[in-house]
């Protein structure tokens, strides 16, 4: 057919093109739902967007799952 005539370098491309439009929309679906790449927190690799053991522990004793007692006490085990 006249006018579809493909190079091997417009393969290519054309398959590159596909390649990184799909893994941008992937990217941006993971980062929306929030299963982004894991982030650097002190001396290693953790997958809890930034919250360090004493935001969790702080988070679990406002929301009522440990009393100020065992709060306390993890947090000088913490330290």
């Amino acid at each position: 057919m006249p006018g579809l005539e493909f190079g091997i370098f417009d393969l290519f491309f054309m398959i590159v093109f596909w390649g990184l439009l799909i893994w941008a929309v992937f990217a941006l679906i993971r980062r929306v739902s929030g299963h982004g790449c894991s982030h650097w927190i002190g001396h290693g690799w953790h997958g809890q967007k930034g919250n360090s053991a004493i935001d969790i522990l702080k988070e679990r004793y406002a929301k009522g799952e440990i009393n100020k007692e065992e709060f306390e006490k993890m947090k000088k085990d913490l330290e």
